[in-house]
């Protein structure tokens, strides 16, 4: 059922629509909280990390928010459910940083990434303290025993979620493309897919839900962060610089081994340049664009959308015992957005 009008403008951002229509009643508490929990840092910070704040789509405190909602409906949520959703960004902050820092890259959102303006090594630090207040946002969020578990469970969420960038900086681009697609899906369930599952898992438990539904919800977040973490690999390769803030086909340039380009390897064969440049041939402006050329051109860019519109078709279907609402419906409408919307 769809609830979120995005036939007006592809580019419309669906997160926006979410926070200024079903969660508007929730933006003064997120707000109030995300001051507080940057003030003790007020010293340190700078426009530029100001600006991810300022900038980000809220994409995961929204799922976890929608996900709360889905259990407690439209009254006034517990406080420690804003709380967890502001944490959530922190979190998330803190992986935009460090993936910065990692992929050297120069821009973020179009503006100058931490690194590029302020350092390596202060951008370290700054992403370390994002990370270490968003731990301590979770905990003063638990107010009784059950929830203990989901500080276990947050802090898992890092630790896999540093276990999935380490796994993508020692990915051997000359395994087989067998292996490689094992190591795809392990590592965007680390690097990605794991926050979504926290978000959506965190929701139904700050709301007070039962802990399957929470278990349940959060198999669906993970398969939203999926699906996501495919189609950034299909606009790596499609989305202009103009629009994405950065050189197009800069995962072939890193040798990434994201899922369009192994599945690139395993039908172009180990001759072609493709291939080639994954395994450490140097390549000019004019040979990465051929390589891109020949990734669009092949079967391996359908055949990674097909698997990212398979995992958001699997967190549909995983939320369909929920009881119908809107916020059910948001979640379900944003699955489709992430695999529908263009470059």
């Amino acid at each position: 059922m769809l609830i979120l009008d995005t036939s007006a403008d592809p580019a419309e951002d669906v997160t926006a629509g979410i926070w200024a229509d079903l969660l508007a009643g929730d933006v003064p508490s997120f707000d109030a909280f995300l001051a507080e929990a940057l003030a003790p840092q007020e010293d340190y910070l700078s426009d530029t990390e100001r600006a991810l704040y300022r900038h980000g789509k809220r994409l995961r405190p929204a799922i976890l928010l929608l996900a709360a909602r889905m259990v407690h409906g439209p009254a006034p949520l517990p406080r420690k459910a804003v709380q967890g959703a502001v944490s959530l960004e922190m979190l998330h902050v803190a992986t935009l940083i460090h993936d910065d820092v990692i992929d050297g890259s120069a821009l973020r959102r179009g503006l100058p990434s931490v690194n590029a303006a302020r350092g390596t090594e202060t951008a370290v630090l700054v992403g370390d303290l994002q990370f270490v207040q968003a731990i301590r946002g979770f905990v003063r969020a638990v107010d009784r025993d059950r929830d203990m578990a989901l500080i276990e469970l947050v802090l898992d969420t890092a630790f896999q979620i540093g276990c999935g960038e380490l796994d993508e900086l020692r990915t051997d681009m000359s395994l087989d493309p067998a292996q490689l697609i094992r190591r795809y899906w392990r590592t965007a369930d680390r690097k990605t897919a794991v926050l979504f599952g926290l978000a959506a898992e965190a929701g139904v438990t700050l709301a007070g839900g039962r802990t399957g539904d929470a278990r349940r919800a959060g198999f669906s977040g993970r398969r939203l962060g999926r699906a996501l973490q495919v189609m950034d690999d299909l606009f790596d390769l499609a989305q202009d610089e103009a629009d994405s803030g950065k050189p197009r086909g800069m995962d072939l340039l890193r040798r990434r081994a994201s899922l369009p380009l192994v599945y690139a390897m395993e039908e172009l064969g180990p001759d072609h340049q493709v291939s080639r440049v994954l395994r450490g041939e140097a390549v000019d402006a004019d040979g990465l664009e051929r390589c891109v050329a020949a990734v669009r051109g092949s079967a391996a860019f359908s055949r990674a959308y097909a698997d990212a519109r398979t995992q958001a078709l699997e967190a549909i279907e995983l939320l369909r015992p929920f009881p119908a609402s809107r916020y059910r419906y948001a979640l379900e409408d944003l699955a489709l957005h992430i695999v529908d919307r263009r470059p």
